[in-house]
Order: C-alpha cells, then sequence, then structure tokens
C-alpha cells in the first residue's frame, strides 16, 4: 500500500527541531510583553472580501496565491495568508479600536499556494506586531526598536534593516504617473505580471524579482524625490530616532513591499544567509486599511515575520544550541516500584526540575545508558528497596563520585542543591 505523505509545500515540525523553535518562539513572547504588545488569535478561515479588500486584487497573494474554496452555504472562504488584516477586522468587529489605542501580536500558521522552496512554504508559520491608533515616527521607531532586540536576544547578526516611506496619497499619485511613463518606455522588455500590472498599479513592478525587470528599474525614477511637506520631515525625523538609538538600517528607494494596504514609512530586514529568499521580517505603516474595511479612521503600523526564516537564521548565524535536556532521569527497577517512582517525578517536577522517566522497564544498564544519552545531570534510581523503604538513590551523570541515598521528604531540595553546585 502507497505510504500517506504530506501535502507538498505544507511541512512537519520534528522533534529534533522543535526545542530550537522553543527558544525562538518563548524569546518572541518575552520581548513583545515588554513593550506592552498583547497578544491576538484570529481564524484561519476569513471571508476572501477581507483580503480582496485589504491586500489588493493586483497582487500576487490574492491573485495566485490564496487557498479559496466555496463552502456549502455558497460563501467564498479562504485560509488566512496573512494576519494584518484578520487583526484589523477583529478590532471593527469587536469594537476594541473605538476611540482606543491597542498595540497587539500575533503568531500563529498561514498559507500561500507558492512554489516551494527554502524559507518559503504553502503552510507557514508567521509571528507580527500591531500598533493600531498611533501616528507619527514614534510608533514607527519603536515598532524597529521591537524587531532589533529581538535579533539581539536571540544573538543575531547579520540582519539588514532597510527603510522608506511611501509619502502620502498626493506624493504616491505624482510618482505612480512619472514610473507608469518611464516603465512605458520598456513595455515589451518588461515581464509578463509587469505588462500587466503597468496600467493598472505599477508600483507593484518595484517588488518584482524577474532580474530583466529589476534591471530597467535601476534608471527608474526615485520615489523619494516625490516626498515632500510632513510625509518628508516624518521620514526624517524617523532616521534621526534610529540614529540616537544606534539603530543601523540603509534607504532604499525602490522598497514599496507587496501589499496594497501599506502608507508611508515601510522597512524590512534581510539576510544574505538564506539565498534568494533575502527578507525575515517586514512592515510599515498602512493607516488607510481600518477605514477601508468599515472602521473609523485610525493611523496604524506593525511587521510580520516569517518565523521558519527565522529559525533557519537562528540555526545558522546564533551560538549553537542543542536540544533541551532533562535535569534527571528516573530509572526504574521492577513494575512494583513504578508507582512510588512516578510519584516522585511528580514531586520533582512541582519543584520546578525538568524530570524524564523511564518508562517500558529494561535492565539497568540500558535505563542508564539512556540516562546519559539524555543529558540529564543527575539520575534518580528506585527500586523494590527504595520503595519499600521511602528513599531514592542519587547518582551524577557528569561528575566522579558514589551515590547518595536521601529520604523520599528531602529529595527535591537535595536535588536542587545537587543541581545548582553542579552547573557552578
Amino acid at each position: 500500500m502507497e505510504k500517506i505523505k504530506s501535502v507538498r509545500g505544507m511541512n512537519d515540525l520534528l522533534p529534533a527541531r522543535s526545542d530550537v523553535w522553543y527558544r525562538v518562539e518563548r524569546t518572541i513572547r518575552e520581548v513583545v510583553n515588554s513593550y506592552g504588545y498583547r497578544e491576538i488569535r484570529t481564524p484561519l478561515l476569513e471571508r476572501t472580501e477581507l483580503f480582496k479588500r485589504s491586500i489588493g486584487e493586483q497582487t500576487d497573494i490574492v491573485e495566485k496565491e490564496m487557498y479559496t474554496f466555496d463552502d456549502i452555504s455558497g460563501d467564498s472562504l479562504t485560509l488566512r495568508p496573512e494576519a494584518t488584516a484578520a487583526c484589523v477586522r477583529a478590532g471593527i468587529e469587536h469594537g476594541f479600536l473605538h476611540n482606543q489605542q491597542q498595540r497587539l501580536w500575533y503568531l500563529g500558521p498561514m498559507f500561500r499556494r507558492e512554489r516551494p522552496q527554502k524559507g518559503r512554504y504553502r503552510q507557514f508559520q508567521q509571528f507580527g506586531i500591531e500598533a493600531l491608533g498611533w501616528s507619527g515616527p514614534d510608533i514607527d521607531a519603536e515598532i524597529m526598536m521591537v524587531g532589533t532586540r529581538l535579533w539581539r536576544r536571540l544573538g543575531l547578526s547579520q540582519l539588514t534593516l532597510e527603510i522608506n516611506t511611501l509619502g502620502d496619497p498626493e506624493s504616491r499619485g505624482s510618482y505612480r504617473e512619472a514610473l507608469r511613463a518611464y516603465l512605458g518606455r520598456h513595455r515589451e522588455d518588461l515581464d509578463p505580471d509587469s505588462q500587466r500590472r503597468l496600467d493598472r498599479n505599477p508600483l507593484r513592478i518595484l517588488d518584482s524579482k524577474v532580474p530583466q525587470t529589476q534591471q530597467i528599474l535601476e534608471e527608474a525614477p526615485g520615489l523619494l524625490s516625490f516626498i515632500d511637506g510632513k510625509s518628508k520631515d516624518d521620514f526624517s525625523l524617523l532616521q534621526v530616532i534610529l540614529s540616537e538609538n544606534g539603530i543601523k538600517f540603509k534607504v532604499n528607494s525602490k522598497l514599496v513591499r507587496g501589499l496594497d494596504y501599506y502608507t508611508g514609512p515601510v522597512f524590512e530586514w534581510t539576510t544574505d544567509l538564506l539565498g534568494t529568499q533575502s527578507a525575515v521580517c517586514a512592515g510599515g505603516r498602512y493607516d488607510g486599511l481600518v477605514s477601508q474595511l468599515g472602521g473609523q479612521p485610525m493611523p496604524a503600523a506593525g511587521f510580520a515575520c516569517g518565523v521558519e526564516r527565522l529559525v533557519e537564521v537562528y540555526e545558522t548565524s546564533a551560538d549553537p544550541v542543542g536540544n533541551e535536556q532533562p535535569d534527571v532521569w528516573v530509572c526504574v527497577i521492577g513494575d512494583h516500584a513504578m508507582g512510588y517512582a512516578l510519584k516522585n517525578a511528580e514531586k520533582l517536577r512541582d519543584a520546578g526540575i525538568d524530570t524524564i522517566i523511564n518508562c517500558g522497564g529494561g535492565a539497568v544498564k540500558r535505563q542508564l545508558r539512556r540516562a546519559d544519552q539524555s543529558g540529564a545531570q543527575l539520575v534518580v534510581v528506585i527500586g523494590a528497596d527504595e520503595s519499600m523503604n521511602g528513599y531514592a538513590t542519587v547518582k551524577s551523570l557528569r561528575e566522579d563520585g558514589g551515590q547518595t541515598q536521601v529520604n523520599e521528604s528531602d529529595l527535591a531540595n537535595y536535588v536542587c542543591t545537587r543541581l545548582r553546585k553542579e552547573q557552578k
């Protein structure tokens, strides 16, 4: 019988790598909580209209990549390809955006039917933050500081911050016409997608990854030359704030992001560690999205980060991380000692000691070999004599020395003390 395999582009997270993911996710939670961001969880399925109205019908995501279907009642539903629109939809629906400011964060699976390759999958985990209700460069800078602190906490140094601004609607309109006029002179040399977008949304062409189109764009007019007034002043102040806080960046006038809802400052953290998939985290300001989805006008900004890419960078550039190791391994000799052994293992866990108990029996030598391979510091041996007389036998797996018999009532305190000594 043929084996059933996972769906292409949708991968299993196996135990050998889950510890690394746990460390990254735990660090994410600690960092965002330190800035006052609160978690939000939205459904995997949303109405298709949500993404058409927010992301833009001429984007690759909506045109080519969404998993969309009609349910039994005829409603068009889509597996979420990103979470910003869903966060805004939830805020409008449940009323927690009205006359309020919200710092939100999320972490969960997204779905895009792209060609699977390293760092790009059809089901992928995404982490992001959304700051709703603030205008101005202070919150833009804070969002970039969140990312910078996260990379620092994870020990990542090979990420480059690129920033740009899309300006106000008038600036973008003037630039759009200038870009359309320039690209129109090269229409026949553009890739088919760019030719199609030239009349409808030429700014999307700036996001093209086709080498020939990128070469044409090298001589295109720069967006920053069309930015003036408050947008220009805010972008200048943003750069001053980042510099004052020691955050290195470079201005990339071709950076526009791939979603239509962005306005004002946009940014990406990139790396050369992932081949062609250089972007690890990206975001910007999207002041029009709340009203676009039916809420009262509200400024907003945020970023999204692909966790698979972040983990790959972490494994490549950070200090090597091994599997999470237990503190104690409990060897059990004989079935009649199992109940007593399980009880003491629970007491050790109650004291905050990571404990694995040997289940399924086996010879003592084999159990001790498993204990050593687990990376545990100590082994606790429990057999008939220990269970009948209320004690346990404790032995170090990493240091020389004999074994010690410890009363059940003193076991947790003794193990804690012993672990502290051995870890010095």
